[in-house]
């Protein structure tokens, strides 16, 4: 098994360990509100919950499973900008083209085909031979510092797989910014200022995060491997496993005036009836 160097351990601590804490209680509160709470058994919270449970699983996993959660919330962060896109541009016809069953499919199509491609890179990687040392310059064991260690000069099955997820990557990131580019046109036509002021304030950060999670993760993968990666390369891997799963619980939901009701609710403390004073 291959170690992490002393100093990514330290930067790590210094700059994973608040983050996590705080991704974990807000997707842990976002599951609980979103299961307990009748009236969030809605399309968007559906995708809002699972979305919360992969965040859960990216911010804990170290090796391989990366690549699985990682997928999968691309995946599914597609998914979410159609649900949007649906419930603002097609509203009279959103029931119709968002049932359960169909939310239900679109979910397990995005954890199959992310396990698939998980599947592919993994096996490629573990396909190389290794025989030199077996520090790895980051917070975990990412596959393009692994490659750093190997001893095989033939990358073929890496390479491919590799090119398949980053098609795969752009290939939804392009649908969910042309799902954001007609959203953003019908926001424009609303006569309401403080309608359009809204979904803005709400479209824009899920935006950012998104393109900020895509760029760096795939600047992450492509660039080539330094033999001494700098204090950039560590930061830049933060932004694609930390950042999101951190940000999502906010721009979702704790921004989100159901939830905050939900929340304030289930955690509001149950008042007992107070006992009667006895006679005598």
């Amino acid at each position: 098994m291959a170690k992490t160097a002393h100093k990514g351990e330290t930067i790590y601590t210094a700059v994973h360990d608040i983050p996590q804490t705080m991704s974990l209680i807000g997707n842990v509160l976002i599951i609980v509100v979103t299961t307990f709470d009748r009236h969030l058994h809605t399309p968007m919270y559906f995708f809002l919950k699972n979305l919360s449970v992969i965040d859960l699983g990216y911010i804990s996993v170290t090796v391989f499973l990366v690549f699985l959660f990682g997928g999968t919330e691309m995946a599914l962060l597609t998914v979410m900008s159609h649900d949007r896109y649906v419930s603002i541009c097609l509203p009279l016809h959103y029931e119709i083209i968002m049932p359960h069953v169909a939310c239900v499919r679109m979910l397990a199509a995005s954890w199959f085909s992310s396990c698939l491609s998980a599947i592919l890179y993994t096996a490629s990687t573990f396909s190389l031979s290794f025989c030199g040392p077996n520090i790895v310059h980051q917070f975990f064991c990412d596959g393009p510092q692994l490659l750093r260690l190997a001893c095989s000069t033939d990358h073929v099955p890496e390479d491919v797989s590799l090119a398949i997820s980053m098609c795969l990557t752009v290939f939804c990131f392009v649908i969910i910014v042309g799902s954001y580019v007609r959203i953003f046109s019908a926001v424009l036509r609303m006569p309401s200022v403080e309608g359009r002021s809204k979904a803005f304030s709400t479209c824009i950060p899920h935006l950012v995060v998104v393109t900020l999670y895509v760029t760096s993760g795939i600047s992450a993968y492509l660039k080539p491997i330094s033999d001494s990666p700098s204090a950039l390369d560590l930061l830049v891997s933060v932004f694609y496993t930390v950042v999101p799963p951190t940000l999502n619980p906010l721009i979702y939901s704790l921004r989100n005036r159901d939830i905050k009701a939900a929340m304030r609710k289930l955690l509001r403390p149950k008042h007992f009836p107070e006992e009667k004073p006895s006679i005598g």
